[in-house]
């Protein structure tokens, strides 16, 4: 029987493993709860992330009404500008993840069922990328292209999917071997069918966990990037700019850093968290109850 046939097994048994962690379950309800404030919060508060207020220039927090977590150098209140950038960071590092992820998967899927000269041209190319300097990419990517929030996208879609091509190559070289590979190529299944039909299903696993920790790695990307001014513009608020701002504050005005910096390492903590469950769940030698 061919392994993809026993996927509803592993997968009902890693689910199970999954589920029993308690720390699993934290994570979860902590990631979610940002994600249900990310989409509340700004629709139900009546401060603008973007329209300034001149006489509340920074306003300190206050617990019993007001800015609950104070404004910033234009009068902007901090608890909606902070919602804002969890939603940009976490849709960048969620967009830009399964951009690599799809990219990443089929360029290595490819090199290493087809092999020879295809495999060697295709990883020759990862590692012609992999020289590439990040910060110099994206500013030329910004000098050709202008600077908008699609170039962000673009940037690290394009350096990110590295890694996973290289690990989809290596699992499908083992894959490839396999005697249900070889029956099928004897009854004269064509290779993208091949690939659809047999290559593909398993590596799903291995995708799933790779695609849950590559989002931490994609949203400190986006981080750094508009920390250093190349990411996200103002009015636009990402968690990284809301950072890079409150960094320039620091001694006066602690709050426009802690409150930015707590949800990132709140957002990248959680993830890390669910990836590492994953991993572990997907491996039949771990034990489920781990926490």
């Amino acid at each position: 029987m061919k392994p993809e046939r026993d996927q509803g097994g592993l997968w009902h048994e890693s689910w199970r493993r999954l589920r029993a962690r308690r720390s699993t379950k934290a994570a979860a309800a902590v990631l979610g709860s940002v994600i249900i404030a990310a989409v509340l919060v700004p629709w139900l508060s009546p401060y603008d992330y973007a329209t300034p207020s001149w006489t509340e220039i920074f306003s300190p927090p206050t617990a019993g009404g007001g800015h609950l977590f104070g404004t910033d150098s234009l009068g902007r209140d901090l608890l909606v500008r902070v919602m804002w950038g969890c939603r940009v960071s976490l849709l960048v590092g969620i967009t830009a993840s399964l951009i690599s992820v799809v990219i990443g998967v089929l360029w290595g899927a490819l090199a290493g069922y087809l092999g020879g000269r295809v495999d060697g041209l295709l990883m020759r190319t990862v590692d012609v990328l992999y020289s590439v300097p990040f910060i110099p990419f994206v500013i030329v990517l910004e000098v050709l292209f202008g600077r908008n929030f699609l170039m962000v996208f673009i940037a690290i879609g394009a350096v990110s999917w590295l890694d996973i091509a290289r690990i989809v190559r290596g699992q499908t070289l083992t894959i490839r071997n396999q005697e249900y590979i070889e029956a099928a190529r004897a009854l004269g299944v064509r290779t993208p069918a091949m690939i659809r039909r047999h290559v593909l299903p398993n590596l799903i696993g291995l995708v799933a966990v790779y695609a849950t920790l590559t989002i931490p790695g994609v949203i400190l990307f986006e981080a750094l990037l508009s920390f250093l001014g190349l990411g996200v513009h103002a009015p636009l608020a990402s968690l990284g700019s809301l950072v890079a701002e409150g960094a320039n504050e620091m001694q006066a005005n602690p709050y426009l850093l802690i409150f930015p910096a707590a949800f990132l390492a709140l957002i990248i903590l959680s993830l890390n968290r669910l990836g590492d469950a994953l991993r572990d769940a997907l491996d039949p030698r771990q034990d489920g109850n781990r926490d």
